[in-house]
């Protein structure tokens, strides 16, 4: 008997199309948005590394910068950030102890590094003796009570002998963003910034400065946490993971960041 083929409607057939397509879109895991709060003197790295990380994956990031400190406070009453990147280790660790963040997922993904910087040429030494000739009228640093590096200032002029001579010249930005604002426009003559905002691969991007010993100063290490609202992102643990690759630490340590062990560690 010969075999007897059976015709399908056209209908049919793209009635079947059409519900293969949907099948094929309802099993793509969907592209997510991650919300973040960087401290200010990591944004110029941060910018690079979210163009490789959305390069490399479908996920989006949205970021907001500013002083660790007014971040704390914006995260404390509710904003919606996922992950919290700071200047500091303490504030991430508040956040923990206060129930709005992953304690176990904490890792200090950079070591800052402070400057003593001008705008004008030949305006600071390398040795920072620009200090004690007192020859400037403005010296800007960032607010200590909010900004990890401008509590790195204070120390490294108390550790010099200079905070009480200068402290009547001090001008303070909000953040260490506004205080290389202030340098960068002359209306301070000289600033404590940070490292990245004025270095690129070991060299002083324009101007004058010191790079200050570290010994001079606590070290600025920089912590990052997955905070409670992000914890089901799968796009929040992502960044964080890329943020521990070797690409990301390249990236960072091009902008002066001092590399920690501790970046490999992966998100619980």
């Amino acid at each position: 008997m010969a075999q007897v083929h059976v015709l399908k409607p056209l209908k049919y057939l793209r009635a079947s199309a059409a519900f293969a397509v949907l099948l094929t879109l309802s099993t793509t895991i969907p592209a997510e948005t991650v919300s973040i709060a960087v401290a200010a003197n990591f944004a110029a790295p941060m910018a690079r590394i979210i163009e490789a990380f959305e390069a490399g994956s479908e996920h989006q990031v949205q970021l907001s910068l500013g002083s660790s400190g007014k971040l704390y406070a914006q995260i404390s009453h509710g904003a919606p950030f996922e992950v919290f990147f700071s200047a500091d280790q303490l504030v991430p660790s508040k956040l923990a102890q206060a129930g709005l963040a992953v304690t176990a997922t904490q890792f200090t993904y950079a070591v800052g590094q402070l400057v003593l910087w001008s705008a004008a040429e030949d305006f600071v030494d390398d040795k920072g003796q620009v200090l004690r000739l007192a020859s400037f009228d403005k010296l800007a640093i960032a607010n200590p009570r909010l900004a990890p590096y401008g509590a790195a200032a204070v120390e490294v002029l108390e550790a010099l002998d200079r905070f009480e001579e200068v402290k009547a010249r001090l001008i303070m930005g909000e953040n260490v963003a506004q205080t290389y604002h202030f340098v960068s426009t002359g209306n301070a003559d000289l600033g404590f910034v940070a490292a990245s905002q004025v270095m690129r691969d070991g060299k002083l991007t324009a101007g004058s400065g010191w790079l200050v010993p570290q010994s001079l100063y606590t070290p600025i290490y920089q912590d990052a946490i997955l905070l409670k609202t992000g914890a089901d992102n799968p796009a929040a643990r992502a960044l964080i993971d890329f943020v521990k690759t070797p690409e990301a630490r390249r990236i960072m340590a091009a902008y002066a960041y001092v590399q920690q062990v501790d970046l490999t560690r992966s998100v619980d």
